[in-house]
């Protein structure tokens, strides 16, 4: 959709920016994975009114991981369609990451975008820009917190309905046992909430610690855990990387679990279409940078919001064997 910002008012654009994301989620055709720049870094440009806007998103992501890269792929997207520069981010490290936000607020960005994975640590400094009088939003985690750190919008998943939800059909598809719920980070509270709603559906759940930043290790901690213990029948990881090696770890010995994942890869929604992996609980990271931006952008220049004040949920959505044929298309496009 071309849209002429020289001949339509403010409130026109609003709508057409909203309407836009959410094809986004929905079509490889008309919505933002295939506008410019969806997979590239944002170049910047003049918004309507000749106001150039500069917006920061800060990210509690590792560099090169594959979910992190449909996050920003999402934000260059909006960023590329609104005509802002996007100022992009990230460390895992919790007051590392609170240092950039500091320094987004100090850079007088326009507006900031960020991650509450450690509400502690970043919260008062997210809580200095809105004070500031900078808008800022939250996304992906902090889905408790964000109001209390003057937040205007929360975009993600509510992890803990999500984890029930895969509570819920792992529970549906039989097999009994045990499920082994591998959190591959310590202290993120999104990953504890998820194995936590497993639990609440699903009684029988073991969490186990990895050190996600080595899959080698993750495989062999895995393998190690299903020679030990022959009832686990599912393992559950909370991102799709893991899910991979999980089943390269229990074809390896010979174990019968089954794979259920958080989070969505190129291939891991390959491994759903080759039967490896049983389903995946999707929260579209490619939407929540998207919409981390667009309505950033839209609140700046014309006071929009959404959400009512709610959070706006962009999952859980699930992807298994009834829509991987339409679904892994979007995923090696890198916007699922």
């Amino acid at each position: 959709m071309k849209i002429d910002r020289s001949r339509r008012s403010l409130r026109v654009l609003a709508v057409v920016a909203v309407a836009s994301a959410a094809l986004a989620a929905c079509s490889s055709s008309g919505g933002a994975a295939n506008q410019p720049g969806a997979n590239a870094p944002a170049a910047g440009g003049t918004a309507p009114g000749g106001k150039q806007y500069t917006i920061a998103m800060v990210t509690h992501s590792p560099s090169g991981d594959t979910f992190w890269d449909k996050v920003q792929a999402g934000a260059n997207a909006a960023a590329t369609q609104t005509g802002v520069t996007l100022k992009y981010s990230n460390d895992p490290d919790s007051n590392k990451q609170a240092t950039l936000v500091q320094n987004a607020i100090d850079s007088k960005v326009d507006g900031i975008a960020t991650t509450l994975a450690n509400p502690e640590a970043v919260g008062p400094v997210l809580k200095q820009a809105a004070d500031a009088g900078i808008p800022t939003v939250a996304f992906n985690a902090g889905i408790d917190d964000y109001q209390k750190y003057g937040a205007k919008m929360y975009f993600g998943s509510d992890e803990d309905v999500a984890g029930q939800a895969v509570g819920t059909r792992i529970s549906g598809a039989g097999g009994g046992g045990k499920a082994l719920c591998v959190i591959q980070a310590q202290g993120v509270i999104s990953l504890e909430t998820r194995c936590a709603g497993v639990k609440k559906t699903y009684p029988n759940v073991e969490n186990i610690q990895v050190n996600g930043t080595d899959l080698p290790s993750v495989q062999q901690t895995i393998g190690a855990k299903l020679q030990q213990d022959p009832s686990i029948s599912w393992v559950v990881t909370l991102g799709a990387d893991y899910a991979i090696v999980a089943g390269q770890a229990i074809a390896e010995t010979n174990s019968t679990a089954k794979v259920a994942t958080f989070d969505l890869s190129k291939d891991a929604a390959q491994a759903i279409k080759d039967g490896k992996i049983v389903f995946a609980v999707d929260q579209q990271p490619y939407l929540q940078g998207f919409m981390a931006v667009q309505m950033l952008y839209l609140n700046i220049t014309n006071g929009n919001d959404l959400g009512g004040g709610k959070p706006v949920l962009t999952g859980p959505s699930y992807v298994d064997s009834t829509n991987i044929d339409k679904i892994l298309e979007y995923a090696n496009n890198n916007t699922r």
